[in-house]
């Protein structure tokens, strides 16, 4: 299951798109505070969009529930010197989602190849599953690490809706047929497109855990 992690990576991108730094266990209140992301399966056999387009906006709204309206202090508390604030777990979403979009977009220039299908071994569900698994953790490169620029919810949220919204644009004109025959062969395994559009919401829902997590540390300001 491990493995499954890196099959949407494109070549050394792996590390990139699932990258996290360390964040404590899980209490039980931090438990029921993420459960809102843990969606319902995705199957490779429904036609259309609309579910896909349903976990964006499920992501979206888990995303701005856990952020808005957290003040400045809560935005840029660590638990540990080592560890992401609130305000740098936003930034490295933002970030990530440009990344992963664009090279969603290159892998569907590629000919589609429909012949290929049966090669594709992961489930949706399974992709979402391990993508939001945070029992393992990755150190974000270079190009991704985060400053903690954002100072107030409103400014970071109106940054993410903008890296956002060329996404749901883009979904909701594709063809789910073309997007499921578009396979692409990966370090660790072979993908389609529409696991790869996938990838951008599961991984915000990957971080928007890690949020929560930080909400959930005993010494988080409460105000």
């Amino acid at each position: 299951m491990y493995k499954i992690m890196n099959m949407i990576a494109i070549a050394g991108f792996s590390a990139v798109l699932l990258s996290s730094t360390p964040a404590s266990k899980q209490t039980a209140n931090h438990r029921y505070a993420i459960e809102a992301i843990e969606q319902s399966p995705l199957t490779k056999d429904q036609e259309g969009t609309d579910s896909l387009l349903q976990y964006f906006n499920e992501t979206t709204n888990e995303l701005e529930k856990q952020v808005a309206g957290l003040s400045q202090a809560q935005l840029q508390f660590k638990s540990a010197p080592e560890k992401w604030s609130i305000s740098q777990c936003l930034e490295h979403i933002v970030l990530s989602e440009r990344m992963i979009f664009d090279m969603a977009k290159a892998a569907l220039t590629k000919a589609p190849q429909p012949e290929r299908k049966s090669e594709v071994q992961m489930t949706d569900d399974n992709l979402k599953t391990t993508i939001t698994d945070r029992s393992h953790k990755f150190q974000a490169p270079k190009e991704l690490q985060p400053t903690g620029i954002y100072k107030d919810s409103k400014t970071a949220l109106a940054d993410f809706r903008a890296a956002r919204q060329p996404v749901i644009d883009y979904i909701t004109k594709a063809d789910v047929k073309d997007l499921r025959n578009h396979i692409n062969d990966y370090p660790t395994g072979v993908v389609d497109g529409y696991q790869g559009l996938m990838f951008i919401a599961a991984h915000c829902a990957r971080h928007t855990k890690q949020i929560a997590e930080i909400k959930a540390d005993p010494n988080f300001p409460k105000q």
